[in-house]
């Protein structure tokens, strides 16, 4: 399987993760060594393994409303790290979300999580027209 195609598939495990609200699914993929970061939209940066981990456990434990799926990722593969940008919609909500990868004893981990809210942008040929709300 192409690198690309394996960091598509670890970015879906993880929204999968995230809609079952599978916390052993999540831990999993987050990595284990990387200094690793996550901002979930409209909260500050959550640093290391142990509290980005707890921030879901919270989002699960706390949070009924829709989950977040994927839609319209793009991935670039550079050498041992990757990342992926895409919408994440939410309900109603779009947001844009970019994931990070490194790869890790021949696996993809996530390294950092941000997503944020996205304002709809008139389309310019530097956007990506896959990346606005619809």
């Amino acid at each position: 399987m192409p690198q690309t195609d394996e960091v598509l598939t670890a970015n879906q495990e993880f929204y999968a993760a995230f809609a079952e609200r599978d916390y052993p699914a999540i831990e999993a993929l987050w990595s284990p060594t990387a200094e690793v970061v996550c901002v979930h939209p409209g909260w500050p940066p959550i640093r290391g393994r142990d509290e980005v981990l707890r921030s879901f456990e919270s989002i699960f434990e706390h949070h009924e409303g829709p989950s977040p799926a994927c839609e319209a990722p793009t991935c670039h593969v550079l050498g041992d790290s990757a990342f992926v940008v895409c919408r994440e919609r939410l309900g109603n909500a779009v947001l844009i979300a970019t994931n990070v990868f490194a790869q890790q004893d021949g696996r993809w981990h996530l390294v950092h999580h941000h997503a944020s809210a996205l304002a709809r942008v008139p389309a310019t040929p530097e956007m990506d027209p896959d990346l606005l709300p619809n």
